[in-house]
């Protein structure tokens, strides 16, 4: 039971880092999950408040900053709110039109679309894709680091407590 309860936690933390990419997956709530599958194959003894306080902070965060940082890119770069919206549709189905490079091309595509329709230049249209990718990787990479410190934290407070 204890090598099936390490399976579980390592591949629950492998999907939530794969999610920070792959914005399909669960991501955050994955690693969180795994928190609760060490409990349950293992105790929930070494988790305290103030764990589940820093843990679910660190959640909140990367959901609602996974949003606002994405968005924000769009917007630094002149963005209507068409090219926001366009442009986070182009990430959730960019992945399935172009497996290998949809989230990549699908938000550029989509704020380009997007500020296409809302009468912009060509230039702007595409100077507002570029934004789009650079929200788009500022949101990967806060993402990898806030759900690479919740999987530290982990490890930390059960070797610690």
């Amino acid at each position: 039971m204890v090598l099936l309860g390490w399976i579980l936690i390592i591949a629950l933390f492998a999907v939530g880092l794969a999610g920070a990419v792959y914005p399909i997956l669960p991501g955050a709530l994955a690693i969180y999950l795994a928190f609760f599958v060490y409990g349950w194959f293992f105790s929930f003894d070494s988790f305290g408040v103030m764990f589940w306080i820093i843990q679910t902070l660190i959640v909140v965060v990367l959901i609602v900053a996974d949003y606002v940082v994405g968005a924000w890119g769009t917007k630094k770069f002149g963005g209507s709110r068409k090219s926001v919206i366009y442009s986070t549709i182009g990430v959730i189905i960019g992945p399935f039109i172009i497996p290998a490079f949809g989230l990549i091309i699908g938000p550029f595509l989509g704020a380009l679309i997007g500020e296409l329709l809302s009468g912009s230049s060509v230039n702007k249209s595409a100077k507002v894709g570029f934004g789009s990718l650079v929200g788009l990787f500022s949101s990967m990479v806060m993402k990898i680091i806030l759900q690479i410190a919740m999987i530290v934290i982990f490890f930390i407070w059960i070797i610690i407590y």
